[in-house]
């Protein structure tokens, strides 16, 4: 069965190239690149949308994995955070944010003779309201991952079978997602989720979020979910995981009792 859908994969991006991939780095786009590189070579470009919602050692390791893939890459600077539609955070925020991106890859692909441009949607994602869908639709983006009926867990043991890093990572969307709905997306509130989070990483947990709670906006707080596997080490990191997201900017620090669980 995976073989077949492989074939698909293959088969679809060959008809499209030469091809643009919006890279993030993350499980699902660096197997497509991968993939796409190790069949196409030379004729496949990876993206990368740089803002203030990607964190800069995320941004490092996206360029770092693509050296290891031996594809080409490039980094472009999308500006979504000046679309007021964007930063006032409604629930189909991600749908601006892909359009920007898919707007400035566009434009690439017609100024360089690229046929076509290509994101990580696998087929699991179909079963998830995702409003960032309606601007791929409308720009034509392919998605040759769900196309070829490849599920997450299958691109995860794909991964792991060509040495990926990814393979195992865990989902790490932009931090804009950090912000509830109706909390307006600020470069300032940006960097204090990116501190916050790299803090509580340094500290060696490794599935959680930093929410970025601001009914006050002079002392936001955070609240932080841990995956209930990690929440045995907390008690004894609590006061320096505190300490840290002070630091960090934040005039509250709360730990959520029920921890972390992916949407997805």
């Amino acid at each position: 069965m995976i073989a077949e859908k492989l074939t698909r994969l293959r088969a679809q991006l060959r008809a499209h190239a030469p091809l643009v991939i919006a890279y993030s780095g993350g499980v699902d786009s660096a197997y497509l690149l991968a993939e796409a590189h190790a069949t196409l070579g030379a004729q496949v470009l990876g993206v990368i949308a740089d803002s203030p919602s990607l964190p800069r050692q995320a941004l490092a390791d996206a360029l770092a994995l693509a050296e290891k893939i031996g594809a080409r890459v490039e980094v472009v600077r999308t500006d979504e955070l000046a679309n007021p539609d964007y930063a006032t955070n409604p629930p189909n925020r991600c749908y601006f944010c892909k359009a920007e991106l898919f707007t400035k890859l566009d434009a690439l692909a017609a100024d360089r003779g690229f046929r076509a441009i290509a994101y990580g949607e696998n087929a699991d994602d179909m079963q998830q309201v995702r409003p960032g869908r309606q601007a791929a639709t409308e720009f034509s983006i392919l998605g040759p991952l769900r196309d070829a009926g490849l599920t997450k867990a299958e691109i995860r043991a794909l991964s792991r079978a060509l040495t990926l890093p990814t393979a195992d990572a865990p989902a790490q969307p932009c931090l804009s997602s950090r912000i509830p709905h109706g909390t307006p997306v600020t470069t300032a509130a940006l960097g204090m989720i990116e501190r916050g989070e790299a803090h509580v990483r340094s500290l060696g947990f490794r599935i959680f979020r930093v929410r970025h709670l601001a009914e006050n906006p002079d002392a936001p707080r955070a609240r932080v979910q841990i995956a209930p596997e990690e929440m045995p080490r907390l008690p004894q990191l609590r006061a320096d995981l505190e300490a840290g997201l002070r630091a960090a900017g934040y005039a509250g620090v709360e730990i959520d009792p029920a921890g972390y669980r992916s949407a997805s």
